[in-house]
């Protein structure tokens, strides 16, 4: 009997929302709608689909938003906090960049597969080094239209969330 592959999941959450969730204009036309995603119907989606174990968020930390952390742990997720910075009165930055490379090479001898969530090139070398290996499941990237072309060499192992709004939209 072969034993089950264990898959955990790695998810840039602000990559994650502005690739769903903004608009992307081409030469002035609307190519693509941007929709609000469910993370609960994406964490069960990432249960159902790609057998995904565990499911790591890295996400900025703002006091304010209590409630949407508790949502989120409560869908499933293992939140990995970044601290934020307030920039000006309205910008606040919080980049997970690090936090999701250094809990990736903490937990890989936890995972046979792992799946990145993020169209963002900042992970290229990571993802290169689960491709070489034999640990990088998929990548899954927000948006077709807008990621980096880094990850043009990987496109077997990419997977587009975009065309899913029936599935992981919010209702």
């Amino acid at each position: 009997m072969k034993k089950k592959e264990i898959v955990y999941a790695f998810i840039d959450s602000q990559n994650l929302n502005l690739g769903l969730g903004n608009d992307v204009f081409k030469n002035g036309k609307l190519k693509y709608k941007g929709w609000k995603l469910d993370f609960r119907r994406l964490r069960v989606y990432l249960k159902e689909k790609y057998k995904v174990e565990k499911c790591f968020l890295f996400i900025g930390n703002i006091p304010g938003n209590r409630h949407l952390y508790k949502y989120l742990k409560d869908s499933g997720y293992i939140l990995i906090f970044k601290p934020t910075l307030r920039i000006g009165k309205e910008k606040i930055k919080g980049n997970v960049d690090a936090e999701l490379v250094l809990h990736t090479m903490i937990e890989i001898k936890n995972f046979q597969k792992a799946i990145i969530i993020s169209g963002d090139g900042d992970f290229y070398c990571l993802v290169k080094y689960l491709k070489e290996k034999g640990k990088l499941g998929y990548l899954l990237i927000p948006n077709n239209f807008a990621y980096s072309s880094l990850y043009s060499v990987f496109k077997e192992d990419i997977r587009f969330l975009n065309d899913l709004n029936n599935k992981l939209g919010r209702k």
